[in-house]
Order: structure tokens, then C-alpha cells, then sequence
């Protein structure tokens, strides 16, 4: 009798390891949360975050804080909030950090951020960035920065509601992400040096930084092109990103990926000339998302109607795409390469 019921015992561990087993190595693909990107919500937000209303959005100034507090007001309608240890949505920076031999006076500013807590490798982080600061307004005309960046900054918006509508499905990251909106770009990249000399969380524990500035129009040379997007950065400090990077294309997205200014002697050295350089800097393994310049850049005719709003919801649903695929790795991405 005690011989039946041990044996039936086993059996019954057995079914609940094989069952358990099961749910642990089903496997949950972004392909379900890629639908909750959509153009009518990047187009209604950027219509705000490059309106008139806010000034073109020059560091410190009323325009600026204006559209950051926008970000944080759909932040919490998501019910997003930001990270632990921090105190409110914003990490300020103080005027003097801005100060430069050749920059402008500039008055305090702030970097905003909001948080997704992983579950079982919460304390590693995905930072996902964007500038929201342009060039403000000269001789009474207002730069929107549409495209630069307001295209990178509502992405992430974007990105960020399809995370939470995972995590509120019970499919949330493993890793932590941090939706860093960076100020300060435009006068010097600022606020993203600002953030990687001050991280929130050990900068060690920050195991990729995937970068998003200007993904809203065509560049020159691709003004046919309604399915590209350049990618800078992936391969300098690590194989396993730009690996990580082509594969989630391939899977979800299946876009053109022109890697032409990620070339070492390329003489735009955009590499060296948006936010995630100051992660690579410190080790970080970046990729930057960007669509090349266009007539408009550095305009005020940089303005939303402007925007090729397919196209941008593509290159959301690839960064969003590759943030998942990255959060939710065995393993973070080696660094095997000397970022050259």
C-alpha cells in the first residue's frame, strides 16, 4: 500500500514538473503587442509634442518643460510610472552642466524618464532614448523639430504602451526598461552625458542602449524608399546586438536595413553625433535608428504634416521589436569589440 501511493506521489510531481516545465519554455514573440503601435497615435502626438505651442522646444526654456510635461502626462494615463530610487519623472541638470566654450546660456533643464520593472532580471536595464529638445525659435519662427526629434520622442511613447500592455497581460519583460528622454541634445548631447555620469541604476547593470533620433521622414537618396531605416552603432562594441537587431527584423519586421553611415570612415560621423555615444563611451553596447537628413532638417519647415507616418510606425515597431527581443534574451550581449 505504501509502495502504490509513493509510486503515485512520484507520478504526480512528475506531471506538475512536465506541466510547469511547459508554461517556463513557452515562449512569448512581441508579434501580438507590434499591433498596439499604431500612426494615429505617433501622428496625434507629435501634432502636440512639434506644435507652435511649444517653442521648438530649445533647452530649459517654457516650450520645452511644456512638452515635457505632455510625456509625463501620458506616462501616467498608461500607468507608467517613474523608476525606483527616483524621485519624480524628471532628473534635473542644473544650467551650469550646459555650459560650454561656444554654447548659448541655457537655463535648467531636466531629462525625463519612466520605468518598467522586469521580473526575474529586473536589476539589468534596456535604456530606450530620444531627445525631446530642438533649436527653440529664430527670428520669430518656430523650429517644430518634427522629425529631429520629435519622431524619436513619441516613439517612444509608442513602445512604451506596448510594453505595458504586455506586462498588464502577464507577459512583461524580463529586464527592466528605462524610457530616457534626453535633453540638451541639440546644444552638445548633454543630457544623455549627463545621464551616463549620474545613472540611476549602476551603469554596469545597463546592458544595451537602443537610441531613436529622426525616424520620421526620407533621406536623401531614399526618397523612394517607404521600407528603410539606417542602423549606426550595432556592431562597434558588440556582435550579439547587431545579431539581436537583424534577427528581429528578419522575424517581425522585415525592413531594409542600410548600414552606409555606420561606416568608420563615413565623413557625417553620425555615430559620434547622437545620444547613445555617450553609452557607447562607457562601454554600453547602442544602436542608433535614424533616417538620414533631408531638406528640411534644421528648418522650421521641419513640421508634422512633413511626417511619413507609415514609415515611422515601421521603425517604431522595429525598435520596439528589438527592445523586446533584448529584454527578454538568456543572456545580455557580450561586449567583444573595442567600439571602433
Amino acid at each position: 500500500m505504501k509502495k502504490h501511493l509513493l509510486s503515485a506521489a512520484l507520478i504526480a510531481l512528475l506531471l506538475v514538473g512536465c506541466s510547469s516545465n511547459k508554461n517556463s519554455s513557452k515562449e512569448v514573440t512581441p508579434e501580438k503587442y507590434l499591433s498596439e503601435i499604431k500612426a494615429e497615435n505617433l501622428s496625434k502626438h507629435l501634432y502636440i509634442v512639434a506644435s507652435d505651442e511649444m517653442e521648438g522646444r530649445n533647452t530649459g526654456e517654457p516650450g520645452q518643460k511644456k512638452a515635457g510635461e505632455y510625456l509625463i502626462q501620458q506616462y501616467k494615463a498608461m500607468g507608467i510610472s517613474y523608476p525606483k530610487g527616483a524621485k519624480s519623472f524628471y532628473q534635473p541638470i542644473p544650467s551650469a552642466y550646459f555650459k560650454t566654450q561656444f554654447s548659448p546660456k541655457l537655463g535648467d533643464s531636466e531629462n525625463i524618464w519612466a520605468f518598467i520593472e522586469g521580473t526575474d532580471k529586473k536589476d539589468e536595464i534596456v535604456v530606450i532614448s530620444a531627445h525631446y529638445d530642438h533649436v527653440g525659435m529664430k527670428n520669430g519662427e518656430v523650429y517644430n523639430g518634427a522629425d529631429d526629434d520629435g519622431s524619436g520622442t513619441v516613439a517612444l511613447l509608442e513602445i512604451a504602451a506596448a510594453f505595458q500592455k504586455a506586462k498588464k497581460a502577464g507577459n512583461g519583460p524580463r529586464r527592466s526598461i528605462l524610457f530616457l528622454h534626453v535633453t540638451g541634445e541639440e546644444h552638445g548631447l548633454h543630457g544623455s552625458r549627463f545621464y551616463a555620469e549620474n545613472p540611476l541604476f549602476p551603469i554596469a547593470n545597463t546592458i544595451t542602449n537602443i537610441n531613436i533620433d529622426m525616424i520620421g521622414r526620407r533621406g536623401y537618396e531614399k526618397e523612394n524608399n517607404d521600407n528603410y531605416v539606417y542602423v549606426i552603432g550595432s556592431d562597434r562594441l558588440s556582435s550579439d546586438l547587431h545579431r539581436i537587431s537583424e534577427e528581429a527584423n528578419t522575424k517581425y519586421i522585415g525592413m531594409e536595413l542600410d548600414y552606409k553611415y555606420n561606416d568608420l570612415n563615413d565623413p557625417n560621423r553620425f555615430y559620434y553625433r547622437s545620444d547613445h555615444y555617450n553609452f557607447a563611451k562607457k562601454g554600453i553596447p547602442a544602436i542608433f535608428y535614424f533616417n538620414g537628413v533631408h531638406d528640411d532638417y534644421h528648418k522650421p519647415t521641419d513640421t508634422p504634416d512633413k511626417i511619413d507616418y507609415p514609415l515611422l510606425t515601421k521603425r517604431t515597431k522595429l525598435a520596439f521589436a528589438v527592445a523586446w527581443e533584448l529584454a527578454n534574451v538568456n543572456e545580455r550581449p557580450k561586449v567583444d569589440k573595442d567600439g571602433k
